[in-house]
């Protein structure tokens, strides 16, 4: 994403448009797969019921007998 926001005029410049892009791919890009959430709320969702047992159980999938 940053290539298309030059030219670049020093080595700053260029690290301050990665964090930005690196910012924005971590905090609020939205996740089709995961209910259009971005991936810091679906990790926070993750570690928030990472030791719920009914939520151990319903994602437990056993293959057809």
């Amino acid at each position: 994403m940053t290539h298309r926001r030059g030219p670049w005029r020093s080595f700053e410049v260029v690290e301050y448009a990665t964090s930005e892009c690196v910012d924005w791919y971590n905090h609020r890009r939205l996740l089709a797969p995961i209910g259009n959430v971005p991936p810091v709320e679906a990790e926070a969702r993750y570690h928030a019921h990472i030791g719920d047992p009914v939520l151990a159980a319903q994602t437990i999938s056993c293959p057809p007998n």
